[in-house]
């Protein structure tokens, strides 16, 4: 494994001296428009193995993406070998459909100390709900990025985070409508405390979410990826392209159904992911 090889996968070629937050804000940033968020392995009959140097030939060798278990754990890697000051934390992840977080552990994120700061990572998330740079572990407080406003409340050791959700502008509807009908604008995404968590913690959970036929890991061939004005999504046959910010706090969303041929056109040219195995969206 090597580090260059890393910054060539996510075409990252500037000075890494100092392990500071300017640093650590675009090698994040690359990471996340270079590495989808995906879980086609699991729609070809690969087995995702949770361990450092297989995500590793998988994700920057291959050239694929990754689910959290994988994209976080490779940025782990990196920014230990960065000399950042990095743990691992264990996230449980919200349910909308039944308005509960999960009950175990199912996501993983990553707290960086810089000067005495702490910031949460997560290249993990994917989708609309991926931040697009560290964000300051601090209760209470608005943090607006490009994709939204992010923000984090703390109760008694246990930290939640969630999004503002902005409107969505879909060229065939004639009204912005909001992405779904949840009781106000807040998405909630997971909670977290601060434990620090070993890679082999997720192990049950690695497996787990490639059996279990309950979670929509097993029931959508997910791909997303963040581009520079706002993200690229391929859920089964449905490719959406976002533009965050489109209009005043609007983002204009164009959808396409695609065909089997034209799924496979779409993983090269918009994700750069060329498949080993057939994928069954």
């Amino acid at each position: 494994m090597n580090i260059q090889e890393y910054f060539a996968r996510i075409s990252y070629n500037e000075s890494h001296k100092d392990a500071d937050l300017q640093t650590l804000t675009v090698i994040f940033q690359r990471h996340i428009q270079a590495i989808p968020f995906e879980n086609l392995s699991m729609h070809c009959g690969e087995t995702i193995e949770l361990d450092l140097l297989s995500t590793y030939n998988k994700i920057v060798r291959k050239k694929r993406g990754g689910w959290c278990l994988e994209s976080n754990h490779l940025l782990f890697w990196a920014l230990q070998e960065l000399g950042y000051d990095v743990c691992i934390l264990g996230g449980n992840s919200y349910k909308p459909a039944e308005r509960a977080y999960s009950a175990e552990l199912n996501h993983i994120l990553l707290k960086v100390v810089i000067k005495g700061n702490s910031y949460i990572v997560d290249a993990g998330f994917g989708g609309a709900y991926q931040a697009w740079q560290p964000l300051m572990l601090i209760s209470g407080k608005d943090q607006p990025q490009i994709p939204g406003i992010f923000r984090f409340m703390e109760d008694n050791g246990t930290w939640y985070f969630e999004k503002v959700k902005r409107k969505h502008y879909i060229p065939k509807q004639s009204v912005p409508i909001t992405d779904t009908a949840e009781l106000g604008n807040i998405r909630k995404m997971y909670t977290f405390t601060l434990e620090p968590r070993h890679i082999n913690d997720f192990q049950e959970l690695n497996t787990y979410l490639q059996v279990s036929p309950d979670t929509i890991l097993q029931k959508k061939s997910i791909c997303s990826l963040q581009t520079t004005e706002g993200l690229y999504a391929l859920v089964g046959w449905t490719f959406t392209e976002v533009k965050y910010n489109y209009m005043e706090d609007v983002d204009l969303v164009q959808i396409t159904t695609l065909t089997d041929e034209e799924v496979e056109k779409t993983l090269k040219d918009k994700f750069n992911i060329v498949l080993e195995n057939k994928l069954v969206p």
